[in-house]
C-alpha cells in the first residue's frame, strides 16, 4: 500500500516566506562574520561568486522539483535520475549538515536572547535553547498553515531590521577601502569563504524539499526559488558592502565565536540610536525562522528516507489529517537536542558547507539527467553547478573535509549492513 501525500496548501508568497525564513538569519549573523575573518574586504566578492554558484544550482533545484514534485529534494532526485546510492548519499548528507546547522540556530538565538534580556550566565544558554526548540517543535507539528503564519511573523521582523541596519550603515562606508580587495585578500581565503558563503544561499532549498505542499508545483516552486534567491543576494551585498567598508569586518571577526549577534558590535558605532538594539531583535527572529524551517525541512527529509526504507518505516507516518510527519518531527526535535548540548557555531558551519556543496553536486549530477521535456533551463547550467560545487568542497579546513568523507563512507557501510536484501 502506498504512503499518503501531505495536502498542498503553499503558493508562491507563502513558499518564498519559507525560503527567505531557511536563508535570511545564520547567514546574514554568523556566516557574513566567519567570511570576512577568513578573506576580510574579499568577503564581497565572495559573497558575489557564491551567488552565481547558487544561481546555478537554484535553477536546476527548480526544474528537478518542478518534475519531481515529492517531499526529499535530492535524496528523491538521486532516486529517481540517478541511483539508489547517490539518492541516499544526498539524504545523509542533507541530515548531518542541517541537524546540526539546526542546533547552531537554537544556540544563536539563546545567546543573542539572553544578551537582549541582560543575562550575563551563559549557563542558561543551554535551556533557553532548549525551550526554543520544544517550542517550535509543537507549531510544527500543528501542520504547515500555522507554521506559514508563524515563519512570516519572523521573516518580516528580520528583514526591517537588517533594512534600518543596511541604510544607517551605508553613510558611514568608506568607497575607497573597496579597492583595497586586491592587497588584503589572496585567492584561497576567498574561495573559502566563498564555500562558507554558499551556505548561506542555500535554503532555498527547502522550498524543494517541500514540494509535495506546494500548489501548482511546476510554476510555484521555480518562481518561489528565483524571488527568494534575488532578494537574497541584494540583502547580502548590501550587508558585505557595509561590514567591508564601513570598516567592521575586523570588529565583526572577533565576534564570530561569540554568543553576542556579530552584526550588532557594528551597529553600535553607528550614529543613529537604536539600530543596534533593533538588529538584536532582528536576530532573534531570525534565528527563530531558520530553526524553525530547518525542523520542517529535516522532517521531509526523514519522511522521504522513512518510505524507501533507508531508515524505519515508522518516521514516514502522518497524523490523521495528513498534514504533519509527527514520528519524524518529533524524532528530529531529540537529535537537535542532542547536537545542542555539544554545539560548536564555527565548526558546525564549515561541516555544513562542505555537506551541503556534496549535496548540491548531487542535484546538479540529477539535472544533468532530465530529458528534453522535462528540462526548463540549458543544460550547461548542471555543468557549472556541479563542478563549483566539487571544488568548493575542497577549500574549507582539511579537517573537516576529511570528517565529511568519513561521514559519507559510514553512511554506505550503514546502509549495506541495514537495508533489506528485497529491495534495491
Amino acid at each position: 500500500m502506498s504512503s499518503p501525500l501531505l495536502k498542498r496548501e503553499l503558493g508562491v508568497f507563502g513558499a518564498t516566506l519559507m525560503g527567505l525564513g531557511s536563508i535570511v538569519g545564520t547567514g546574514v549573523f554568523v556566516s557574513i562574520g566567519i567570511a570576512a575573518e577568513i578573506a576580510g574586504p574579499g568577503v564581497i566578492l565572495a559573497v558575489g561568486i557564491a551567488a552565481l554558484v547558487a544561481v546555478c544550482n537554484e535553477l536546476n533545484s527548480a526544474q528537478l522539483a518542478a518534475s519531481h514534485p515529492v517531499s526529499g529534494g535530492t535524496y528523491e532526485y538521486g532516486y529517481k535520475y540517478l541511483n539508489s546510492w547517490l539518492g541516499f548519499t544526498a539524504g545523509w548528507m542533507f541530515l548531518l549538515a542541517k541537524t546540526a546547522s539546526a542546533a547552531t540556530a537554537a544556540l544563536g538565538f539563546a545567546g543573542y536572547f539572553l544578551n537582549a534580556v541582560g543575562v550575563a550566565d551563559r549557563t542558561y544558554l543551554i535551556l533557553t535553547a532548549l525551550i526554543a526548540l520544544a517550542v517550535l517543535t509543537l507549531i510544527v507539528l500543528t501542520g504547515i498553515r500555522r507554521s506559514n503564519i508563524a515563519n512570516t511573523a519572523t521573516v518580516s521582523v528580520t528583514l526591517l531590521s537588517l533594512a534600518v541596519f543596511i541604510a544607517a550603515g551605508l553613510p558611514e562606508v568608506r568607497w575607497e577601502k573597496m579597492s583595497a580587495l586586491e592587497n588584503d585578500s589572496s585567492i584561497s581565503s576567498i574561495l573559502h569563504a566563498t564555500a562558507l558563503m554558499f551556505v548561506a544561499y542555500t535554503g532555498y532549498g527547502r522550498i524543494a524539499t517541500m514540494s509535495e505542499e506546494v500548489r501548482e508545483p511546476r510554476k510555484t516552486i521555480p518562481k518561489a526559488i528565483i524571488f527568494t534567491l534575488v532578494l537574497t543576494m541584494l540583502l547580502y551585498v548590501a550587508v558585505a558592502i557595509v561590514v567591508a567598508g564601513g570598516g567592521g569586518a575586523d570588529k565583526l571577526s572577533l565576534q564570530t565565536g561569540a554568543a553576542a549577534a556579530p552584526l550588532e558590535v557594528i551597529a553600535r558605532s553607528f550614529p543613529i540610536p537604536g539600530v543596534s538594539q533593533l538588529l538584536a531583535v532582528g536576530a532573534i527572529t531570525a534565528m527563530l525562522g531558520v530553526l524553525l524551517n530547518l525542523i520542517l525541512g529535516l522532517s521531509r527529509v526523514w519522511l522521504a528516507m522513512g518510505r524507501r526504507l533507508d531508515v524505519p518505516r515508522v518516521l514516514a507516518r502522518l497524523n490523521p489529517a495528513g498534514t504533519t510527519p509527527y514520528v519524524a518531527v518529533i524524532f528530529v526535535e531529540i537529535t537537535i537536542a542532542l547536537l545542542i548540548l555539544v554545539g560548536d557555531v564555527k565548526t558546525t558551519w564549515s561541516f555544513s558547507a562542505f555537506s551541503v556543496l556534496i549535496y548540491y553536486a548531487i542535484t546538479n549530477l540529477a539535472a544533468l539527467q532530465l530529458s528534453p521535456a522535462e528540462r526548463l533551463y540549458p543544460q550547461w547550467l548542471a555543468w557549472v553547478g556541479l563542478a563549483a560545487c566539487l571544488f568548493l568542497a575542497f577549500w574549507v579546513e582539511r579537517e573537516i573535509w576529511l570528517t565529511g568523507l568519513a561521514l559519507i563512507a559510514a553512511g554506505w557501510i550503514w546502509r549495506a549492513i541495514v537495508r533489506r536484501p528485497t529491495r534495491n
